[in-house]
């Protein structure tokens, strides 16, 4: 169960006092538990005109949102409601009232402003409430719009882009755009000619002619909704309820609501529901309710510290919150695995379980992260697997080594009594010590799981026990002095024969490491090809959004005769698909994965120097 559904109404996430924003902990701790992506849905406008009561119908409910009956603004601030998205499984569907805009309580437009931007830069869809009809003065007090290029910038100031050119690339980043208009009492018609919402919208967003102050002041906020926002609907509502009705409309049923005020509700919903799509950062990238509400707190704190928003930096600061977390999280799913394999110690085959969970680790981490371009988060993870991996090699061999020792120390444990009796100390017991050493070595081969050191700890254990022998050998009066010499030459071989093999089971487990190793380095490699290429699907299909609706505007420009801004979107279209040309190149992958591959390359000879180095030591 989505933990949306624990949300039974709404919080307040920006709190506005006394003109200050800050966020409420409360709401970034419900959307850290938030693992699903969501659509977000703010809703602006000035105050009192019925904003709450539509965010209210898309949670499903009567009431929720504060509607309130009187000319006191309810809202203040941000207020969030999140719910199961009812179309789309796996969504959550967050919803953000705003503070009523142009509160004559406030006095400071200032306010107004930042609230008007958080909820362009928090949302999937922007929906703008008015009342009575799109004319000149409704669309003048949408002067928030206006200064929106002062309040956000895509790139950092040390990028090095034209001022005048950032405001063109806001469509590629920015929400749809939804104008609401309440209490509708006119036709809708043009000139004899009815039109849809949409059509009145565009009608009341043409643009004239002529250069004149005047005539730049009027097009100003139209040019603006028309070049910021990728797409623009438009819902008339007429009145929903009789005059005394719409004081308590929280309380009224549907039959005592308008048909037609039902209706347009009901095609409204319906358009949100089916259109609004999963909010997305500059790039590309999903957000989730846990990258929300760091968006949230990285946007309210650079607001609240002076400065201005911007797109870039929050994706990078946010890129460094999650892909650090995705190294966490993606080292737990090894270790957690891995630990699982450590209860089984000694095993002789660790390096396959280690390419099979270090792999799984990396296809989390992949999951998570993003704009990790240069790779440095993916090394990190790669270098603490790794470090935990040595650690469980030393383990693995030391509880081989244990498992072995004691091992051969019980079975020769009734040869050591022998000894001790005597047995081998008369004429004869050379043989007999061979016979009964022999046969201890056989069972001892014959013990599975002795893990990686079996040949070794056994070279070990003769090799102590070679003066042992030599002492039988010449104490016993049976044999020769030949027989003697050749039963120490083939004591030698034996030991010979007994390194070799303790060489093979190294050579052994090296070939395993380097084999697992090299099929974790292509694994590897497939997967960062995979997450390139979907990263690069993500900025492709950001591109065509913005290159698509730009199209659309200069074709209006050109149907309007206005040339000179068809020619302008010409240029800023000609540019979009330039650079999708160049992001599109293969190049880019070779130039991304070309560090990853070196620090790839240095993982193994980094294990087998430790491996050496501990040999050293021992020795």
């Amino acid at each position: 169960m989505s933990n949306a559904r624990l949300m039974s109404s709404p919080i307040c996430l920006v709190e506005n006092v006394k003109g200050s924003l800050c966020v409420c902990k409360d709401a970034i701790e419900l959307l850290s538990r938030i693992k699903e992506p969501v659509v977000v849905v703010s809703v602006v406008g000035l105050y009192r005109t019925g904003k709450s009561y539509l965010m209210n119908r898309l949670a499903g409910q009567q009431s929720g949102f504060a509607l309130g009956n009187t000319i006191e603004s309810k809202t203040k601030g941000i207020w969030m409601w999140c719910v199961p998205h009812p179309q789309k499984n796996g969504q959550t569907l967050v919803l953000l009232d705003t503070e009523g805009l142009g509160d004559v309580d406030k006095g400071d437009s200032k306010n107004d402003s930042w609230i008007f931007c958080l909820a362009v830069l928090l949302s999937s869809t922007l929906v703008y409430n008015s009342r009575g009809t799109i004319d000149n003065n409704a669309v003048e007090n949408l002067q928030y719009v206006s200064e929106l290029a002062e309040q956000i910038k895509i790139r950092s100031a040390e990028a090095g882009d034209e001022e005048e050119e950032e405001d063109s690339k806001f469509v590629q980043f920015f929400p749809s755009f939804i104008w609401v208009v309440r209490d509708f009492t006119l036709e809708l018609e043009i000139e004899g000619r009815k039109v849809t919402g949409d059509g009145y919208l565009e009608f009341a967003l043409q643009l004239k002619k002529g250069a004149s102050k005047k005539i730049s002041d009027y097009n100003l906020p139209r040019q603006c909704i028309r070049t910021y926002f990728p797409s623009r609907n438009c819902f008339v509502f007429p009145s929903p309820a009789s005059p005394e009705n719409m004081k308590r409309l929280e309380s009224l049923q549907e039959r005592d609501l308008v048909p037609d005020f039902l209706k347009v509700t009901d095609r409204f919903c319906d358009h949100i529901f089916h259109k609004s799509f999963v909010k997305t950062l500059k790039g590309g990238h999903r957000v989730t309710g846990k990258l929300l509400g760091h968006l949230v707190q990285i946007y309210v704190d650079t607001i609240s510290s002076g400065k201005v928003p911007c797109l870039e930096n929050a994706v990078v600061a946010l890129a460094n919150l999650e892909n650090q977390a995705a190294v966490e999280e993606a080292l737990k799913v090894y270790q957690s695995r891995m630990e699982e394999v450590k209860k089984k110690f000694p095993v002789n085959d660790i390096s396959s379980q280690h390419q099979k969970f270090s792999s799984l680790a990396t296809s989390e981490f992949m999951k998570r992260s993003f704009k990790d371009e240069k790779g440095e988060f993916l090394i990190k993870l790669m270098e603490n697997i790794d470090v935990h991996y040595i650690g469980l090699l030393e383990e693995n061999v030391n509880a081989s080594e244990k498992k072995c020792r004691d091992m051969l120390k019980n079975l020769f444990s009734d040869m050591n009594k022998r000894l001790q009796n005597g047995e081998y100390s008369k004429s004869g017991g050379y043989e007999l010590y061979c016979r009964d050493r022999d046969a201890i070595v056989e069972k001892y081969r014959r013990e599975p799981n002795k893990g990686v050191s079996a040949e070794a700890m056994l070279n070990e254990f003769l090799n102590d026990r070679g003066a042992e022998a030599k002492s039988i050998l010449y104490t016993d009066t049976k044999l020769t002095e030949n027989d003697r010499k050749i039963q120490e030459e083939k004591e030698k071989n034996a030991l010979l024969e007994q390194k070799c093999k303790e060489e093979e089971e190294k050579r052994t487990e090296s070939e395993r490491m380097m084999a697992a190793e090299k099929e974790r380095q292509e694994d590897r490699m497939r997967q960062m090809e995979e997450k390139f290429n979907k990263e690069l699907e993500q900025q492709q299909q950001e591109m065509d959004r913005a290159i698509e609706s730009k199209l659309k505007e200069q074709e209006e420009m050109l149907n309007k005769g206005l040339r000179e801004k068809a020619a302008f979107l010409g240029e800023e279209i000609k540019n979009l698909e330039k650079e999708k040309e160049e992001k599109s190149s293969g190049g880019l992958m070779k130039e991304l994965i070309k560090p990853l591959i070196s620090a790839v390359s240095h993982t193994l000879p980094y294990i087998l120097k430790y491996r050496i180095q501990k040999k050293r030591l021992k020795l």
